[in-house]
């Protein structure tokens, strides 16, 4: 059975309880996050065999990422251990009209310090049919910008498929950093989650009036890049939203239905969507399965407290055929 690769950065997150700021919080929740391991997760619990890649301390906080990753079904052996910390990052929980803020600590993190040839690369993407990269990694140091293209190189060579999110972060790295490293991924990704302030900001492309045209011209440049993914939210308050997905195939947009629901926990939505798309086209699911799923995935999570999407397939099914509802019975 093929599987699925992710490789990133998970990190320890501190939440503040009960909405509160953090000159108020003297206690905060534990979790464990990151991107990459978000998806893995979630295609584990969608059935996929799923295998998550990093660098972590040899810690007792490591032990507790093993045992939350293998709990939730997904291949750790080809992690690395090795260096200093644990990255961090501290949450604050908006509500109403207050915004959730982040403040990350992960500066001269184990994951930072990793290099190419400490993997396994062989081994891990051995009956890889996908591997999921973002680009969160090389923002991180210069040892990541040059583990994700060499790992994107012999993905290629082994016909693995490569699957990219953009996942610009600001608090990580300016829009003059990130576009020429990001841009000189795009010829090696076949799957590619990226919107509208990605194509403009990153890609530097034209000014065009609709995500369709966007898309258009990205695949017109990059011909490799079989799917082109994105959503979009409506935000009426920190608490309620609406989030409508989109993909585009073979010249063609298609959107999702449009959701409007409540909000426990916003982080690790757009990890759920990748998840969500991942398990359509690994199952060879045509584009307008692959975005319902994939939205109603995301939709989920915001449902759901933590970074990652602790659902089944048969939950986000349940959402497509029969909508959002008040009670199961």
């Amino acid at each position: 059975m093929s599987k699925i690769v992710t490789l990133g950065e998970i990190m320890l997150r501190l939440s503040t309880e009960n909405n509160n700021r953090f000159i108020q919080s003297n206690t905060f929740r534990a979790d464990y996050g990151g991107g990459e391991a978000n998806v893995a997760v979630s295609l584990a619990n969608f059935g996929i065999e799923s295998e998550y890649v990093t660098k972590l301390p040899n810690n007792p906080l490591s032990d507790s990422i093993f045992r939350y990753l293998k709990a939730n079904g997904v291949e750790t052996k080809n992690i690395v251990l090795g260096g200093e910390r644990l990255g961090t990052y501290y949450l604050e929980v908006g509500t109403s009209v207050r915004a959730s803020s982040v403040i990350y600590d992960r500066k001269y993190s184990s994951f930072s310090t990793l290099n190419y040839n400490e993997l396994q690369i062989e081994s891990i993407l051995k009956d890889c049919k996908i591997l999921h990269l973002s680009g969160i990694t090389p923002a991180l140091s210069e040892n990541c910008k040059e583990l994700t293209i060499k790992i994107m190189e012999k993905a290629k060579e082994m016909g693995v498929l490569i699957s990219f999110d953009f996942n610009y972060r600001g608090k990580l790295w300016t829009l003059d950093e990130a576009s020429p490293v990001l841009t000189s991924y795009l010829p090696y990704i076949d799957i590619c989650f990226a919107g509208i302030l990605d194509a403009k900001n990153i890609m530097k492309l034209g000014d065009h009036s609709d995500l369709n045209e966007y898309y258009k011209e990205i695949t017109k440049k990059y011909p490799n890049i079989k799917y082109l993914l994105s959503t979009k939210r409506e935000t009426h308050s920190v608490n309620e939203n609406s989030l409508t997905g989109f993909i585009f195939k073979e010249g063609e947009l298609i959107a999702s239905p449009r959701y409007t629901f409540q909000i426990v926990d916003r982080v690790g939505g757009g990890d759920a969507f990748a998840a969500g798309a991942l398990f359509g086209i690994y199952n060879n699911h045509s584009p307008k399965d692959i975005v319902d799923f994939a939205t109603a995935a995301s939709v989920y999570k915001h449902t759901v407290r933590g970074d990652a999407n602790l659902v089944s397939k048969d939950e986000i099914y349940n959402i497509i055929n029969n909508g959002i509802s008040t009670v199961s019975r």
